[in-house]
């Protein structure tokens, strides 16, 4: 029977599948769980597929599960539940996720502490795997006690050893924000970046010296900072005082900032205002990383915009993968590229405000 009808049926079994598509059951079983090792031609595959789909076949997912040694169910740890960026990273992995046919949970990363609680979970039969974004703060021997022989895909972090992360082009991101002001005419630029231990961190900062020393300019004779890229006002403070501070001469000071995290930058727009100095009046700011609170905050943040929705969909296939024994390994999301998102926060150098006569 062709695969373009549809059936008026409420149980559909694999035998009817297999009879109605001409192949075996054994092979019908395979295809439908995506069993790697099914022989069988693509074209043989989507047959298989689209008669089931054709006949609204729908999966015992207890018994397929109990087959499988598998739950269908991933988990999304992140460190903070409200940041603004990891609104586009759940959408990624959500669409993903659906169209693998996994459940989605989704949790702090400190959920899981260093008892080893993600194999626990996993030798309990409660979840298949693990997509993991640590905390900045959190160093690689904790992470790994914490890891443990969980399936574990990182996000915007790698670990020694590890098999398996998905990062975005943070050095081009930085690049392309010090390209930015650089093309504006300016030349004293400063970076607001991460702690030095991430792994985030040093790529945008590598990006960033880099591009000031190919426009001929010493890296050395900026100022760079490390206090995280945490929205509260007290890192930010840090940071601008810092840079701006009295110890700093004048002249000396940048006429523009990259803000490593859009989420920091927020915050340092308001302590630029607590020292007096307006933005872009004074100071230029470029943000790596957009997000809706960039467009609404005074004045509206230029940002490097990322692929987060497609880093998202990447480490579902990729612990996908994994779960099916197929090894993982290291991906940088490079497509689409890093973007330019021009708003208020940047303006040429000639157009600074000038001091009243």
């Amino acid at each position: 029977m062709a695969a373009t009808g549809r059936y008026d049926c409420r149980v559909v079994r694999l035998v009817d599948i297999a009879k109605a598509a001409g192949v075996s059951v054994s092979l019908v079983s395979r295809v439908l769980n995506d069993d790697p090792a099914a022989r069988a031609t693509e074209e043989t595959r989507r047959r298989v597929r689209d008669t089931a789909a054709a006949m609204g076949y729908r999966p015992h997912h207890a018994a397929r599960a109990l087959k499988l040694a598998r739950t269908n169910t991933i988990a999304l740890a992140v460190p903070v539940l409200t940041n603004a960026i990891f609104s586009e990273l759940l959408r990624g992995v959500e669409d993903e996720a659906r169209e693998l046919g996994y459940t989605l949970m989704f949790a702090r990363s400190e959920s899981f502490d260093e008892q080893r609680q993600m194999s626990q979970l996993v030798e309990e039969g409660r979840v298949d795997g693990f997509l993991l974004q640590r905390p900045d703060d959190e160093t690689d021997e904790s992470l790994a006690r914490r890891i443990g022989n969980a399936p574990v895909v990182l996000i915007n972090s790698v670990l020694p050893g590890h098999p398996g992360s998905v990062m975005i082009d943070d050095h081009g991101a930085a690049a392309l924000a010090t390209e930015h002001l650089l093309s504006l005419g300016h030349r004293r630029i400063g970076l607001v970046n991460g702690f030095q231990t991430t792994e985030t961190a040093r790529r945008r900062g590598a990006g960033f010296a880099q591009t000031l020393a190919a426009a001929g300019l010493d890296p050395e004779l900026s100022p760079v900072t490390h206090f995280g890229y945490a929205p509260e006002s007290a890192a930010a403070e840090h940071a601008v005082t810092e840079i701006f501070g009295d110890d700093r001469p004048k002249r000396e000071q940048p006429t523009a900032l990259v803000v490593a995290n859009v989420n920091a930058a927020l915050a340092v727009l308001t302590c630029l205002r607590r020292h007096g100095l307006g933005v872009p009046d004074d100071v230029s700011v470029v943000a790596i990383h957009d997000a809706w609170t960039a467009e609404h905050s005074w004045p509206p943040v230029t940002t490097v915009r990322l692929p987060v929705y497609e880093q998202g969909q990447t480490s579902v296939r990729m612990l996908h993968d994994a779960l099916r024994g197929i090894a993982a390994g290291d991906t940088i999301i490079e497509e689409p590229p890093p973007i330019l998102v021009e708003r208020e926060s940047v303006r040429p150098l000639r157009a600074r405000r000038t001091a009243p006569r």
